[in-house]
This record gives structure tokens, sequence and C-alpha cells, in this order.
């Protein structure tokens, strides 16, 4: 099988086909962001083409030792066995930036180190049974370079993704209380790539001895400016709800607090207002401020908005807003959702034209506040086959 492989290398690294196949190991490096996964790519490329067997070394950091990740043989049955011959060989020179010559029992290895940016990130270790020609060791330098560029991008791909996950997550409420006489259901999905923060968020926080207060905003945009407006208006609604202010008053201040961000201002949509349960269900006061409409469902089914449109946040210095007052009957639902679940688009229709959010909700009667928020969900899922490009927050509020 080694013979087999050696020829089919001696014939392949020759001729006008080398350059497509170049052409065609970059389009794979370049097509995976996945950290995992480039190990496995760079080995399928260069077995056979320039070797018997690859194996791929990586380190966890700058400094730390190297240990094999990903090991492939033309003649699978012998990965085992040379996994094991693989225990004796020295790759403990991370930092040799130098192809050098290795030797097995068997086999002449070629050791190629993954370097990019000036750092670096591993190694890659060919086999053949007999020696190594200058061009196939051009080859594999050149192979070893866009290897190792692929590699470094995935991983930072990967490391931003995470912080921008971390950075989600504090936008979101650290805990949900427990409210007398509420049944509540909350979803929120991001849409698009995993690098990129999503502008929706929704709240759920005490303000007071017999009072809760609630928000959904949509922030215009994603990405780190999106983030931070995000937390200004989530901290801003906490801590002026806590300083005693009324949901109305608290608008209006953080209206003030957007636009002072200057050229860093972004407009934002918002639903806000507070809880209150009394003997025959919920007090519910709220403002909406350019957020899609808000709407009651009754046991019976029936269903309407209860919230009249307000100017939206972050354009109009001079904005005075004023509370609705809604009264949620034991077993009424008050439904909140942002633009990605209105918006919802399949061709020219969006889910919300006619009053479709409306029929959907309608549907919904005598069940909970998460059934609720699940059957609302499901129909924005499945109301087009492509995927969702918007964000989407739902809160469902139901007076037990």
């Amino acid at each position: 099988m080694d013979r087999v492989a050696a020829e089919r290398v001696e014939e392949s690294s020759h001729g006008p086909h080398w350059l497509g196949f170049l052409a065609d190991a970059s389009d794979l490096l370049a097509g995976t962001l996945d950290p995992d996964m480039v190990p496995a790519i760079i080995a399928q490329i260069v077995v056979p083409r320039l070797a018997t067997w690859c194996a791929v070394y990586t380190s966890a950091s700058d400094s730390g030792p190297l240990r094999l990740v990903y090991l492939w043989h033309a003649d699978e049955a012998r990965i085992d066995g040379l996994r094991e011959q693989l225990d004796g060989l020295d790759v403990s020179e991370p930092d040799d930036r130098v192809t050098s010559l290795l030797h097995l029992p068997d086999s002449q290895v070629l050791a190629v180190p993954l370097t990019a940016r000036g750092r670096g990130l591993g190694l890659m270790c060919l086999g053949r049974p007999d020696r190594f020609p200058d061009e196939v060791i051009q080859f594999a330098d050149d192979i070893g370079r866009r290897a190792a560029l692929a590699m470094d991008n995935a991983r930072l791909y990967a490391q931003q993704a995470a912080a921008n996950r971390a950075l989600q997550r504090s936008l979101l409420p650290p805990n949900e209380p427990e409210v007398p006489g509420l049944d509540y259901g909350v979803i929120y999905e991001p849409a698009g790539e995993a690098n990129e923060v999503g502008g929706d968020f929704y709240d759920l926080f005490k303000a007071g001895d017999d009072s809760w207060r609630f928000a959904i905003g949509d922030v215009c945009g994603t990405g780190p400016e999106a983030a931070a407006v995000t937390g200004l208006a989530r901290h801003t609604l906490r801590l002026l709800a806590r300083e005693g202010y009324g949901i109305a008053a608290v608008l209006g201040r953080l209206n003030q607090a957007i636009l002072e961000e200057g050229e860093r201002a972004r407009f934002l949509t918002l639903l806000h207002g507070d809880i209150t349960p009394v003997a025959s269900g919920l007090e519910v006061r709220l403002v909406s401020a350019g957020h899609p409409e808000a709407l009651r469902l009754r046991p019976n089914g029936k269903v309407e908005g209860v919230t009249t449109p307000q100017s939206l946040l972050g354009v109009f210095h001079e904005v005075l807003f004023e509370a609705d007052t809604v009264h949620l009957d034991h077993g009424d639902v008050l439904l909140a959702v942002t633009d990605g679940v209105t918006e919802r688009r399949n061709g020219g229709r969006l889910l919300d034209d006619n009053g479709g959010l409306a029929r959907m909700l309608g549907e919904c009667a005598g069940l909970s506040a998460r059934a609720v928020a699940e059957r609302i969900r499901r129909g924005v899922a499945e109301f087009a086959t492509e995927p969702s490009a918007d964000d989407l927050a739902i809160v469902v509020l139901r007076a037990r």
C-alpha cells in the first residue's frame, strides 16, 4: 500500500494539475471556521497526494506542549499502529519554524511548522516510505502556510464568537423573579452569524414591594454599537425604577440618555410596563415607544391591541410619553414581541399582514404562558422555509 501511495504522490506532484490542486486546497481550508475541522481537512488534502500519512499537532496555548489532534493514513487499517509509533516521535519544539526531516522505522517524516502571523500554531507531519523530493517539500511548505492561516482564522473567529456569546448573555436578565399571580414565558433567539451580537432584548425585574417591571426592546442594527445601547437601556430601566420613577418618566430619561451618546446613538423601539397584582388579576401599565403593538388574549379567544403608538427612542429631544393601563383578568394573556416576529417575511408577505399575529394568538386560548410563547415561536419558524434574518424576542404575561 505504501509503494502505491508513493507512486501516486510522484504522479500528482508534477504537471499542470498542481496549481488547480493548490487552489482547491485553499478553497477547502478557507471554507471552514471550525477550529476542530481544520486539522482533518489538512490531512485529507495531503494524503495521498503528498504523503502516505499525515499527523497534525497543535498546542492549547502559545507555550504549551504539542499534542496529536488528527491522524490519517492512506491505509486506514494502519492508523492504530502508526499512532503507537508516533508516541516515540520527538515533536517537542513548537517554536521551530524550519521544515525538517525526522525518521520512523518504516517512514521518512517531513515536519512542517504551522506558523501564521508570526505565531507557531502546531506541526504538520507527513510520512512516506521513501525520500521526499525537493518539489514535494516545497509544496508541503506551501500547504503548511495556507493551513496555518486557516487554522488561525478559525481560532480567531471562535474566540470572537465566544466573546460575543458572553456579551449577549450579559445583556439578558441575570434571573427571572417570581411574581404573585403571574405566569410568564419568554423566548429570545438571536439571528445572524455567531460573531454578531443581536439588538433585541427583554427584561423582567422587581421594582418595589408590590410591583414588578418588564421590557422588550429592539435596537437598530447589531454588533458592539447595538450592544452598548442595549446595555444602556436595560441598566437605565432598572436604576430609575429603583429610584421610584414611573414608566413614562423612565422612557423620557432613557431617550435623553441615548441622544447624549451622540454618533454612537442607535434608534430603539421599546415596550416598557409595570405589573401590580390585584385581587381580580393583574394591573399593567404600558408605554410603547415605536414598538410593535402589544396584544391581549381573552380566554374566549378574542384578541385586541392594548397600546398607543408613541415615538421611538433616540430620535427626538422633546418627547412626552404617556402610559396605557390594561387590566388582565384571571386567564387573560398579554403578548409582546419584537419585529423579528411581526416582520417575518415569506416572499412579499409579512407574518403580521392583515392581523396575522393576532390570528395566531387567538389560537392559543387556554394555554400556559410558556406554551403561548412556544406556539408563536413555532409559527414564526413555519411561516417561511428560509432561516430568519432578524433577532426574535417574545414575552408572554398571563394572569393566573
